[in-house]
């Protein structure tokens, strides 16, 4: 198996079912109180990139990106369109958008990240698959410039800077991101309603571990 870099096409992602999973195991204890755990430190997401009555063109194009997949074998990229970017989904990242780190002058990899907090609770999620062309980091507020201050590995979402962020210096980033995901199946159906038309009703997507 390996990792294609390539996105499943965003105009047939557009409007897909999805979200973050969690597993939490509960046992009920004697008294009636629980004890909740959890194995995953991180969150996986699903999502059904079925589309409804479509173009034939359109069915075709996802027959062609399963197929070139070979089904469940091989991952990819998925734009989650309610969840890509560093910000809310209507504003534009900037670079001060996420905090990725506080410098000790030593570390020099930094890997992307996006926090969720509500309530005074936070969760920090790794990035690992940055869009080409939208990352912008700061260090202490001065943004830098990609290639000569900073370089990105668009695979791994790690940023290696020239020089190690100074001390106490606060590390932040903007950016877009994909998912990476696989097909959760090995066999896709579709139907054609027309001479024109088609559909390819339940097509699931996972989120894989890299």
């Amino acid at each position: 198996m390996a990792f294609h870099e390539i996105q499943f096409p965003a105009n047939l992602s557009f409007g897909s079912v999805g979200g973050p999973e969690r597993r939490t195991e509960i046992v009920t204890l004697s008294n009636g109180f629980e004890e909740r755990n959890t194995p995953w430190a991180h969150s996986r997401r699903r999502y059904d990139a079925g589309i409804g009555l479509r173009s034939l063109n359109d069915v075709a194009t996802i027959v062609a990106f399963f197929e070139a997949r070979e089904g469940q074998l091989h991952s990819f990229r998925w734009k989650d369109w309610g969840d890509y970017k560093s910000c809310v989904p209507l504003s534009a990242p900037v670079s001060s958008d996420q905090l990725i780190a506080i410098g000790d002058e030593v570390t020099q990899v930094i890997q992307l990240t996006k926090t969720y907090t509500s309530g005074g609770h936070s969760y920090i999620r790794p990035i690992s698959k940055p869009v080409e062309g939208t990352v912008r980091v700061a260090i202490g507020g001065d943004e830098l410039q990609e290639t000569i201050d900073y370089d990105v590995n668009f695979a791994t979402g790690e940023v290696t800077f020239a020089h190690p962020p100074d001390l106490g210096a606060e590390v932040r980033a903007g950016f877009e991101f994909d998912v990476p995901v696989r097909f959760d199946t090995d066999a896709i159906q579709t139907s054609v309603s027309s001479f024109r038309a088609g559909d390819a009703p339940n097509v699931p997507i996972v989120e894989v571990r890299l």
